[in-house]
Parts: structure tokens; C-alpha cells; sequence
């Protein structure tokens, strides 16, 4: 588990995200993106968005109550821990339009991080898959 936190290509593929991220917060000016929570959301859903998508796919349904928790938290509980302290007023303004955003990138972080493996072996199983054809092993 710990190793694939760990894998390179997931790695860069965070430093990727987290930049799109801050450089977002200077493009836009939303008074609710900055880098701080940039870093503190994305390295949230890098830690839990791969089990949270996990849990659904392989139908653990004892740890929902858990997804459920560890998504809320990543998505909206640290943006309103953050921004209740840093800035209530912000909070007020952009929350409800953050929730969405924020969920959808998060299961987009699950899906692009999900694969357990490293690279090379993602890309041969991959290229194995379509020189058979689905279905065969």
C-alpha cells in the first residue's frame, strides 16, 4: 500500500496536478483559490481518492462509512477548515460552487491514480488488452 504512494509516474502525476493548481489560483483570482489549499486538496485526494474509488469498484461495503468520511473530508471538510479560519467570508461565497468541482476532480484523481502497479507494467497490461481483445486473458 505504502509503495504505491511512491510509484514515480503517480508522484509527477501529482506535482503535475498540484501546479495546474496553483497556477489556476493565479489565473482565476477566486477568492477561495489559493496555493495553501491547493497543496493541502490535492495531496488529500492523493492519499485517499485511489482507496475511495476502491472501496465502490470492489464492493467493500464495510468501509463506505469510511469513503464516505475520507471524501467529504478531502473534498469539503479541510476547504471549510481552511477557509472558516482564513477567510469566513470567502467560505460563505464559494462553497457551494467548490462542493461539485471538488468531487468531480476528486474521482478524476481516483481514476488516473486507481492502477496498482508502476508504469511500465500499466502500459503492457494495456497494450496486452488491446492486441487480444476484450475479454481475453
Amino acid at each position: 500500500m505504502i509503495a504505491e504512494y511512491n510509484r514515480p509516474w503517480k508522484l509527477f502525476s501529482l506535482f503535475l496536478g498540484i501546479s495546474l493548481l496553483v497556477a489556476g489560483s493565479f489565473y482565476y483570482q477566486a477568492p477561495d483559490w489559493d496555493i495553501p489549499i491547493s497543496f493541502i486538496m490535492a495531496i488529500l485526494a492523493y492519499l485517499t481518492a485511489p482507496w475511495s474509488l476502491r472501496v465502490i469498484v470492489k464492493r467493500r461495503w464495510k468501509r463506505l462509512p469510511f469513503m464516505f468520511f475520507y471524501a467529504w473530508f478531502s473534498v469539503d471538510g479541510c476547504y471549510w477548515v481552511y477557509w472558516h479560519f482564513k477567510n469566513p467570508a470567502a467560505l460563505d461565497l464559494m462553497r457551494d460552487a467548490n462542493f461539485p468541482a471538488s468531487l468531480s476532480l476528486y474521482f478524476i484523481c481516483g481514476l488516473v491514480w486507481y492502477y496498482q502497479g508502476s508504469l511500465k507494467d500499466m502500459l503492457s497490461e494495456v497494450k496486452k488488452y488491446f492486441s487480444n481483445g476484450p475479454g481475453v486473458q
